[in-house]
């Protein structure tokens, strides 16, 4: 059987749009051709909510999507849990957009919490530690991680850091209770299935767009979805693809490049007009 064109895209942001606050070659054209494509934009940073994602992209020039058209791992999370657990209550460590995505369909209870969720961002110290520990050995919480991401890429003044992520943030609670955390984000499947729900796209349908061959390919593939892999993220130009992971079907310098390669491919996936903002 002919295996079909994707005909819907998923995109993963950090290192495929930008860096820090500055876009990436061909992030704004090919953001405006997609016009006219289903598409999702997905992250597994848990720190900012949809809507500010989408006024950070529009301060970069960048055309500005619909803040439905944006799934992050916080939100993945949160719908997760209401769908498993109506009326869940919760004790969070990470940045406030965690806190805000879960309370907008749980409750926060860091005396009778039926999951810790661990996310990204400060907000993590002993004390915290203290009673996540004890939420999970006395009273049988679950243990729960936005993202498996041990590290994550940050810019600040100008210069590039590697922070803690989320699971590195989780990894204290699993080391001290045994308890082996549900984990939401890319590469495990929940994300992706959200994404895929959200635009009505089967995944053998769907192309997912990434700078990680451990998370945005590998789950992508598992999946059965479409993948391809731009050189613009920490997965630099020339580095050898790692033998344990699918190689995508398109493994290109940048988003321009891979524009180029899906018009002739796929021509009617970026049936839109092109940006005339720069990149």
């Amino acid at each position: 059987m002919t295996r079909p064109a994707p005909r819907a895209i998923l995109l993963d942001m950090d290192g495929v749009l930008y860096h820090g606050e500055r876009p990436l070659p061909g992030a704004a054209t090919f953001l405006g051709r997609l016009a006219a494509t289903p598409f999702v934009l997905v992250t597994n940073n848990p720190i900012r909510p949809p809507a500010e994602i989408a006024g950070r992209l529009a301060a970069m020039g960048l055309p500005c999507p619909d803040p439905t058209a944006i799934l992050t791992s916080a939100e993945a999370t949160a719908r997760w849990l209401a769908r498993t657990h109506p009326g869940f209550r919760f004790f969070a460590v990470g940045a406030p957009g965690l806190h805000a995505a879960l309370g907008q369909v749980g409750f926060e209870d860091p005396q009778r919490a039926d999951f810790v969720v661990i996310g990204e961002g400060p907000g993590l110290d002993f004390e915290q530690l203290t009673i996540g520990i004890n939420l999970i050995l006395q009273r049988g919480a679950r243990l729960i991680a936005t993202n498996p991401d041990t590290t994550v890429d940050a810019v600040r003044d100008g210069h590039h850091l590697i922070l803690p992520g989320g699971g590195a943030l989780v990894a204290p609670f699993a080391a001290a209770t045994g308890v082996t955390p549900t984990v939401i984000g890319k590469p495990e499947p929940l994300l992706y299935e959200m994404a895929l729900e959200r635009l009505g796209c089967p995944a053998g349908a769907c192309l997912m767009v990434g700078d990680r061959p451990d998370t945005d390919i590998a789950g992508a593939a598992r999946l059965g979805m479409w993948t391809a892999l731009v050189r613009t993220g920490r997965f630099a130009p020339g580095a050898p693809w790692p033998t344990e992971i699918p190689v995508p079907d398109w493994d290109l310098v940048d988003l321009a490049a891979l524009t180029r390669a899906l018009e002739a491919t796929c021509p009617d996936l970026l049936a839109g007009e092109a940006s005339s903002a720069p990149g």
